[in-house]
């Protein structure tokens, strides 16, 4: 595992940069979420470009490299909050691979928050570049729909995991235990699809030793199967020392085949690891939580199921 590094905590009164590294945003969700981190107390910078459109892309690659490279880099913001997922961000990492020794040297690194399709960024910069980054609710994906609500975004574990510099608290998951047991590691993971896309890359996902997260939206059970066996057969699943797994929303199949918490269960049986279903983060109906990647963790898989985050996330300063 890479030796973490991890962004200065995030006050009330500090500034933060919205970008758009990969599908156009929708202006009035923009402007929802943008008034919800306001009310928080968080000054928002925007780019010109943030409702910029190329396609299914927010603008041309070397535009949102250059967003992107930007945000990261300036002085006086604190975090780069993405505006949605969608599809696109991949596309950067060609890009960024010549770029790591300029990121590296970031000290410390900016705070990166989104999911979804910001997955591919949150992997690589965590191979690559040992950045801590955080899963979880994005300007118009989680913060337009407001504190508390269907999808919507979970404030408490937001405000711990931006702003905790010591470790030991602790995100009650909410989900169903499938295996019962104890695992400490690392928490890694994402969208499922876009984890599954780093294997064979130069930033291929490694989760020896980790608690591997996985979400998604709109599969059908079968292609939830597929992916899983892709990361069983790849060496992903057997390594991982835990398993979390969002709810899946949309991803019925037709009546009478098995649903994604059953592939979940069979596939997941094959290994003695805790296994957690239906934690709402990510793509979910619930308010979304807020989880740190690139930190230690305890996973206790019972009852009650939680997550004890036991380093800081967070660095003073």
């Amino acid at each position: 595992m890479p030796t973490p590094l991890k962004p200065r905590a995030l006050r009330p009164g500090d500034a933060i940069r919205v970008i758009a590294p990969s599908s156009p945003v929708e202006a009035e969700r923009l402007e929802k979420g943008i008034a919800e981190f306001e009310r928080l107390g968080f000054v928002v910078h925007r780019d010109p470009r943030i409702l910029s459109r190329d396609g299914y892309f927010a603008g041309s690659v070397a535009d949102r490299v250059k967003e992107f490279l930007a945000a990261v880099g300036e002085k006086e913001t604190r975090a780069v909050i993405c505006a949605r997922g969608g599809y696109g961000s991949n596309y950067l990492l060609d890009e960024l691979l010549g770029e790591v020794d300029y990121v590296k040297e970031m000290s410390p690194p900016k705070m990166l928050i989104g999911h979804s399709d910001v997955t591919s960024l949150q992997v690589f910069l965590w191979e690559k570049c040992g950045w801590v980054t955080f899963y979880g609710p994005m300007v118009a994906a989680g913060f337009d729909a407001g504190e508390g609500s269907p999808r919507g975004y979970d404030k408490p574990s937001f405000e711990q995991a931006i702003s905790a510099t010591t470790g030991g608290w602790t995100i009650k998951l909410e989900g169903e235990t499938l295996a019962r047991g104890n695992a400490e590691g690392t928490v890694l993971g994402g969208c499922l699809t876009l984890v599954v896309a780093t294997l064979g890359t130069p930033w291929a996902i490694n989760t020896k030793g980790a608690i591997l997260a996985l979400e998604d939206r709109a599969m059908k059970p079968w292609q939830v199967d597929r992916a899983l066996m892709q990361l069983k057969q790849a060496g992903k699943l057997d390594r991982a020392a835990g398993l979390l797994f969002g709810d899946f929303p949309e991803c019925e199949g037709p009546a009478g085949s098995a649903n994604v918490r059953e592939v979940v269960s069979r596939i997941t049986r094959k290994f003695d690891v805790p296994v957690v279903w239906n934690i709402p983060f990510g793509h979910t109906e619930r308010p979304m939580l807020t989880i740190p990647l690139g930190v230690r963790a305890r996973l206790t898989a019972n009852a009650s199921p939680t997550l004890e985050i036991l380093e800081a996330a967070c660095s003073e300063g």
